[in-house]
């Protein structure tokens, strides 16, 4: 039977709805100046790093986060610090996804988010194998009862074809609502189902130019009262998904989730123009910012210092082996993102290609 959620429109979601349209044709007509605009991104991929990995019980502060995610480390946080680098990672793999040509999201897709998630490792992880059990941590009662394992593929296979569908169908903010709630319902692994959630919601909203230049967090909204969130999560008469779960009218979630976005859009809109009444107004170059990647767009800092760059500084700079740094400078030539000034080892240097130069200009 074909996933079919129940929920209505509601005149105060239609409100809701309403009120991010018109944060998100606000934001994007904004012209904002590149380093504003990353400096806004940037700050919104650690927080949404940190709260989401804090609803899961990691323990490091926000300052700390942004600490691990550029090399620093802290006693016995080991977990911690693993756990906020996989994430962020995994931001980073959403925003590859995004940039696709290909516009559908696939099983796959979604399965290395949840490996990169656990792992750190872009490879896709198979569903449970066995039956999992969410119990209260304070009682040891069973709040919630997923699926059995082998309704699992079934159930996954049928939401991903749903949110293919829907997409030009529903409001997007409705569609990713529904696909975070029917996710942690399937609760497909044993663990990372909520990040996992998550991220499938970033994947789904910016890939539906619902991304606000990637300068909002949804995270923050769920952390900063978490009981909120679970009891949002926690629809239907019984605890058991084939009691009630698996069929629940759902509308007070889509509700929930689509008033975070319309407060996370409204914050966006209002830091964003303040930024361009501070002299953050330029031509904005958001666009072409969209078609590179995280390492790319850290390494722009270098060639606003200097014309060319080694690859020795860009290991440096992105905290990887000489070794992989000249790999990755390989692909960026094939890609027209470099072009390179010599050929040994000793002399060979890497300048920006000259569509990117304009990022780099005019701040």
């Amino acid at each position: 039977m074909a996933f079919t959620p129940k929920f209505e429109i509601t005149p105060n979601l239609t409100k809701i709805l309403m009120d991010i349209e018109a944060s998100r044709q606000s934001v994007e007509g904004l012209p904002i100046t590149l380093r504003v605009l990353e400096s806004l991104r940037e700050s919104a991929r650690l927080i949404a790093t940190h709260y989401s990995t804090q609803i899961e019980g990691n323990r490091l502060t926000q300052e700390q986060v942004d600490k691990v995610v550029h090399g620093g480390t802290f006693p016995n946080r080991e977990r911690d610090e693993r756990e906020v680098k996989n994430y962020y990672v995994a931001l980073d793999f959403v925003d590859l996804l995004v940039k696709e040509v290909k516009s559908s999201i696939t099983e796959k897709s979604v399965k290395t988010i949840h490996g990169l998630v656990m792992d750190g490792k872009e490879k896709p992880t198979s569903y449970r194998e066995g039956q999992n059990v969410i119990k209260d941590s304070a009682s040891g009662g069973i709040v919630y009862m997923p699926p059995e394992a082998e309704d699992v593929p079934t159930l996954m296979k049928d939401l991903i074809k749903w949110i293919n569908k829907e997409k030009g169908v529903l409001p997007i903010p409705v569609v990713a609502a529904v696909a975070h709630y029917q996710f942690a319902t399937i609760h497909p692994y044993y663990d990372g189902n909520g990040r996992t959630a998550r991220l499938l919601t970033n994947l789904i909203l910016h890939k539906s130019d619902y991304g606000l230049k990637g300068l909002y967090s949804l995270e923050e909204y769920y952390a900063r009262n978490l009981q909120t969130y679970y009891n949002a999560l926690t629809i239907g008469e019984s605890h058991n998904y084939y009691f009630g779960r698996a069929d629940c009218d759902i509308t007070k979630w889509v509700e929930y989730f689509c008033e975070g976005m319309a407060g996370a859009f409204a914050g966006v809109r209002a830091k964003a123009n303040e930024s361009v009444g501070q002299g953050g107004r330029s031509a904005d170059q958001s666009t072409l910012l969209r078609e590179l990647d995280q390492r790319q767009r850290q390494v722009l800092s270098l060639f606003k210092e200097s014309r060319f760059v080694t690859t020795k500084e860009i290991a440096s700079l992105i905290k990887i082996h000489p070794r992989s740094a000249l790999n990755l400078c390989k692909k960026w030539l094939d890609g027209g993102f470099v072009t390179q000034h010599g050929t040994s080892n000793k002399t060979r240097k890497y300048e920006l290609a000259d569509k990117w130069v304009v990022l780099i200009k005019g701040e």
